[in-house]
């Protein structure tokens, strides 16, 4: 047996369909999720973080914004490798859990037949015509330094854009990234740091090429940025929406608005799901 010892990082990205789920999949992560989690890997896992999605500002939802959380792990080794899969117990994980999410249609009437991670990992997507599960693993650093190299937690809190994309035409999408999409958030006054990763496709099949963090003050500086000040932007020959970032929200751009501080930092924080009494 021969295990890959590949330092990463990961991040997911969790929607919630309707306000209805959203205490019930907040249940069931906690209670569930987190500890089938931390049991199976604990020894090869550095951190294990929760990181609550802020609200969806305005003009969000053609950027394919989820509205949950993001979950990061960093990691050791490569645990999604044959040598990794066998383990004592499986992972408890019913279709409602999905349903909830939006990678299965949110339909009465499924069964309890419970799905292992890598069942998870694969719904959405492909010829399904529901979103793509997000589960990106890039290199353990950013690699891009755009912009904001030296700020330090003096500088104030940082209201976080964090997305991944994938392009229609990837070396056409590339180009674009690098001499018109990069150019102009470098020059914005409202962005202060900006960093990217290529996403490994070869460890969780995950279908998109890059991993994108801008921080702003707040939302409306965000909102001068990304959706005021691109209004002139010339569209693409590739574009599949009229308006930047001219791709098909949820399946070409999936974004997450997010604070720098952790909800949960699972490994040393988590005491179970304690209930109000």
């Amino acid at each position: 047996m021969a295990f890959e010892y590949r330092p990463m990082r990961s991040v997911i990205f969790v929607d919630v369909v309707r306000e209805e789920y959203r205490h019930r999949l907040q249940h069931w992560l906690y209670s569930v999720h987190v500890p089938d989690s931390i049991s199976k890997f604990a020894p090869y896992c550095n951190k294990y973080t929760f990181y609550t999605a802020l609200p969806t500002p305005p003009e969000g939802e053609r950027f394919g914004t989820r509205r949950m959380q993001m979950t990061e792990h960093y990691w050791m080794v490569n645990e999604l490798t044959p040598e990794m899969s066998v383990n004592s117990f499986t992972e408890r994980m019913p279709p409602h859990v999905l349903r909830w999410q939006g990678m299965i249609p949110d339909v009465d009437g499924l069964d309890d037949t419970n799905m292992d991670g890598d069942e998870h990992r694969r719904s959405g997507g492909g010829d399904t015509g529901m979103p793509p599960f997000v589960f990106a693993h890039v290199p353990i650093n950013w690699q891009y330094d755009y912009k904001g190299k030296g700020r330090t937690i003096d500088d104030g809190p940082n209201y976080r854009w964090q997305f991944v994309v994938r392009w229609p035409d990837k070396e056409a999408g590339e180009k674009w990234f690098n001499e018109v999409f990069v150019p102009y958030f470098v020059g914005r006054p409202e962005v202060n740091r900006f960093v990217s990763s290529d996403i490994y496709q070869d460890v969780a099949g995950c279908a998109f090429n890059r991993l994108v963090e801008m921080w702003f003050d707040g939302p409306d500086e965000w909102y001068a940025a990304a959706v005021e000040g691109t209004k002139g932007m010339e569209k693409p020959a590739w574009a599949q929406q009229d308006q930047f970032p001219f791709l098909k929200p949820n399946f070409y751009i999936v974004s997450m608005f997010l604070s720098d501080m952790a909800t949960s930092d699972n490994l040393t924080q988590y005491r179970g799901y304690l209930q109000m009494r």
